[in-house]
């Protein structure tokens, strides 16, 4: 090649392109949305506001669902450059800069070639599911880059032989630490899982503890301790059992050793679990048995949650079975073609398994569409690895040459998948309506309730009316997808790979910032940010805001008000569920009666609802602030 890749090269690509993809306009807009965005960056505000690292709080209420290093990171984010929005994403997106050059290196080394470590990079950098999950503040990126570097670790161990060093011990130690504190157990189920499969596969079962054991398992101990243990016994000394309920009646027959039994909505004190049951039976294991209470989420399907991989990674999820396929598949079926491969094929064979493993694992639990992406890195490696092949292969003047030829054959499925693609953005266009100069896309859109416990379940409200908001983003979508895959199989046509991936990855470029500018447009329905500065100066310390439903529904308006003591009407579930019972939680949550004697008193408030959803109220109701299918509801028609 002309130029040279090398591995400060690489780096310096993959800077840039994050700086405009992941550090640039994307850290600004669009703005936080209701949901995990927003309750996510108002914990970490709390935690900031309260000096309290241990126990997190939403709206002044305990917050113990989650582990603490993404809201310990916003924390200190906000410390550092003050509340607001870029404080807030800067964290994640540098955590997914990390992952990338951890990926870089991990596929540069593994198949010995500064190109595959750029490839394996670009494309996870690329990768549309990475991209439009770090638009939204939860720590699956995070596990992605824990994840990585923990095998990453034990790859090294491989290839240092029957005496490996104790530095890569302890670094996957505090890898699976780091991912312990960033999504609980799924931060050494899936590593450890995916290392004691490989071994039992090349080794046998005494060959995996032989070598397990050369593997310094007291020093990758001593750091995980070192690491992961101090918050964990920190929070559950600072969150008792005492003055909580436990225990589910409908699930107390399952496991009669964790339940005690309780009516939801009627709890007892005593003899009660607390952090550590709420934690590690309810978050963990019963989530992953669909029991977990309170159920406030629906399960993707199995078939979509595997074909989602294509979508996550699309366009290069094209070269994916390619890449799989190359992979020492007869391994899985014999144990001596298992013991009999080289350094090169047990790469492959690990890289494989990692890739599955979340796969697998969550295919027998409650899935979210995000719970694909810890697969996604290793994916990205080995098709990585496979263009880089097939691109050497051709510049080599191997003739002919048969990953040329299934590059080829690729590049023209991708042809006609995007040519058909940009025909439908087309159809749009011709056929969607321009909205007016002021529109509200919430009333133009079909209702889909049904979808919207799914992160991106709001996509299917979309028709053709809507449609017409986002005539931007489709015409740069209907030229990124025919533009970019024509010119790429031209190139791959003539034997130009290499150029082919590039134009490829402009093109995917293109149509990243496609969906971000469609997020965007989206985000006044997805969001109340809106309805927080239509209020923000005017509100009083001593009004009161009200939620009519789940905090959740208008966590952006906390955020954005910096207000942690909102009252929930008829909304005492989710997230603040299992907190609300402690004995320092706050009164917060409001019933029709009590909501009827505080209208008509002296005290202004403030009440957020979805449009047409307001309980019926004594006395007038002003509408000071709406759109995006919400309202701002108050009982007095004076600004002060």
């Amino acid at each position: 090649m002309a130029y040279e890749l090398t591995p400060s090269r690489n780096r310096k690509i993959l800077i840039a392109l994050w700086l405009f993809l992941y550090a640039s306009f994307t850290l600004i807009v669009p703005p936080l949305l209701d949901g995990a965005d927003s309750v996510n960056a108002e914990v970490a505000r709390e935690m900031m506001q309260r000096v309290d690292l241990v126990t997190p709080y939403a709206n002044g209420i305990r917050y113990l669902e989650k582990a603490p290093l993404l809201y310990w990171s916003m924390a200190a984010s906000m410390k550092l450059f003050g509340v607001g929005i870029i404080a807030a994403r800067l964290p994640l997106a540098l955590f997914a800069l990390a992952m990338f050059l951890v990926a870089e290196s991990f596929a540069r080394r593994a198949f010995r070639s500064a190109r595959a470590g750029l490839y394996a990079s670009m494309l996870l950098l690329l990768s549309f599911g990475i991209f439009i999950f770090t638009r939204i503040l939860i720590p699956d990126v995070i596990v992605c880059l824990w994840l990585t570097a923990s095998l990453y670790c034990f790859w090294i161990t491989e290839q240092q032989g029957e005496h490996p060093w104790r530095l890569p011990a302890i670094g996957f130690g505090a890898a699976c630490a780091l991912n312990i504190l960033t999504k609980g157990l799924i931060g050494v189920v899936l590593p450890i899982g995916t290392i004691v499969l490989y071994l039992l596969l090349t080794r046998g079962f005494a060959g995996t503890l032989r070598r397990m054991w050369k593997l310094h398992p007291i020093s990758a101990l001593v750091a995980f301790l070192l690491i992961g243990a101090p918050w964990h016994v920190a929070v559950d000394h600072a969150n008792p059992t005492e003055g909580h309920p436990a225990g589910l009646t409908h699930a107390g027959h399952i496991f009669p050793l964790f339940w005690k039994g309780w009516q939801v909505g009627q709890p007892t004190y005593g003899n009660v679990h607390g952090w550590t049951w709420f934690y590690f039976m309810n978050e963990h294991l019963l989530r992953y048995l669909n029991l977990r209470m309170p159920r406030d989420y629906d399960t993707v399907p199995l078939l979509l949650f595997w074909a989602l991989l294509l979508v996550w990674m699309m366009p290069w999820s094209a070269f994916l079975f390619k890449a799989v396929g190359a992979a020492p598949w007869r391994a899985f079926r014999s144990r001596s073609v298992a013991a009999s491969l080289n350094n090169d094929q047990k790469t492959l064979l690990l890289l494989t398994i990692a890739a599955l493993s979340p796969l697998v694992l969550f295919s027998f639990s409650t899935r979210q569409e995000y719970y694909v992406l810890p697969s996604l890195p290793f994916f990205a490696i080995l098709i990585g690895g496979w263009i880089d092949r097939e691109a050497t292969e051709v510049e080599d003047g191997v003739i002919p040459s048969p990953l040329g030829q299934s590059g080829q054959r690729i590049a023209a499925v991708l042809v006609a998948l995007g040519t058909l693609a940009s025909l439908v953005c087309v159809f749009f266009l011709f056929h969607a309506k321009e909205p007016p100069p002021t529109f509200d896309l919430a009333t133009m859109l079909r209702q889909n309730r049904g979808g919207h416990a799914s992160l991106l379940g709001h996509v299917l409200d979309l028709n053709t009316t809507a449609l017409g908001a986002f005539r931007d983003p489709l015409t740069l979508a209907a030229i990124a997808l025919f533009m970019g895959t024509l010119v790429a199989w031209w190139l791959r046509k003539n034997y130009r790979p290499h150029h082919a991936n590039i134009v490829l990855g402009i093109a995917t470029a293109m149509f990243l910032v496609a969906a971000h500018k469609g997020l965007q447009t989206f985000a006044p329905v997805l969001s109340s940010e809106r309805l927080a500065l239509t209020i923000k100066e005017d509100l009083r310390p001593d009004d009161l805001i009200v939620f009519n439903g789940k905090y959740e529904s208008a966590s952006s308006l906390a955020f954005y008000l910096h207000r942690d003591n909102i009252h929930i009407w008829n909304g005492r579930s989710s997230s603040l569920w299992y907190g609300s019972f402690f004995t320092d939680a706050p009164d917060i949550f409001e019933t029709d009666a009590s909501m009827r004697l505080r209208w008509t008193g002296v005290q202004r408030i403030f009440v957020w609802t979805e449009t047409g959803k307001l309980p019926v109220l004594p006395g007038r109701t002003y509408i000071v602030a709406e759109g995006g299918g919400k309202q701002i509801i108050s009982n007095r028609d004076t600004i002060y």
